[in-house]
């Protein structure tokens, strides 16, 4: 069984995921074999709050190049976590704003 600690793995704080918080949706790094009601019941868990709806969505990994040298990022899982209308908010991202 995964801890909570482990499938969340970070918040994305970025100009469109700042814009969604006026929606009570939360953008955050969750691992990658993580499953949506394990990552609602995570967010749940830590932050004590009312989880509506999750999406998911794999980011893939993107060339990159530093000079003559050449790779790719890792790839990585995103959600996205609607709270319901009577959850309060996200303490962390109060600050944010």
């Amino acid at each position: 069984m995964k801890m909570a600690e482990d499938i969340i793995l970070a918040p994305i704080i970025s100009e469109a995921s700042m814009d969604l918080l006026e929606s009570k949706k939360y953008v955050f790094k969750v691992h990658s074999d993580a499953t949506k009601p394990e990552i609602a019941k995570a967010v749940e868990e830590l932050f004590k709050v009312q989880v509506a709806e999750v999406n998911t969505i794999n980011m893939k990994r993107k060339p990159k190049r530093l000079g003559y040298h050449s790779g790719y990022t890792s790839a990585w899982k995103k959600a996205i976590v609607t709270l319901k209308a009577d959850s309060k908010t996200i303490e962390f991202f109060d600050g944010l704003n």
